[in-house]
């Protein structure tokens, strides 16, 4: 059994708190800026409180859709956003119940969006087990320097 392990990560970001939330979630800036994670990633569902969010995008070994069953646990608009992570979609259906799943149900990703002068510091908290971190933190460190231009632009 793998061990969980939080990443975490911040980035300034010269733009106001509303303009880093909207390039963050909108549709369009969302499929560029998370790139890096997965070419053609996109998601489905709403950012609201409660709602059921699919994080999806071609499975690179099959060109099959997958992803990620989750739900927004917590949004505080221009302020922070928690996203629970439930389950994963192969191939068009849902598990929630896989012993690969139960690795990781209940994961957390945080975004937490800070005021700052002439800016915005945005933090990045996320859950993820030990074999996938350094992985992880290099997605990472990819997807915030191109949210960071996106949203300066």
């Amino acid at each position: 059994m793998s061990m969980k392990t939080t990443i975490h990560k911040k980035i300034f970001i010269n733009a106001p708190r509303q303009k880093v939330w909207e390039t963050m979630l909108n549709d369009a800036t969302y499929r560029d800026w998370t790139t890096s994670f997965c070419p053609g990633s996109y998601y489905k569902g709403s950012w609201e409180q409660g709602s059921k969010i699919l994080f999806l995008g071609p499975n690179p070994e099959t060109g099959k859709e997958g992803g990620m069953v989750s739900h927004i646990k917590e949004n505080r608009l221009h302020e922070f956003i928690s996203i629970e992570h439930l389950g994963m979609i192969m191939d068009g259906v849902e598990d929630t119940e896989s012993d690969m799943v139960k690795e990781w149900k209940g994961f957390l990703e945080n975004y937490t969006f800070n005021e700052k002068e002439n800016g915005t510091e945005l933090i990045i908290d996320t859950d993820t087990t030990d074999s996938e971190a350094k992985n992880m933190e290099e997605m990472w460190g990819k997807a915030l320097i191109r949210l960071k231009e996106l949203a300066e632009e």
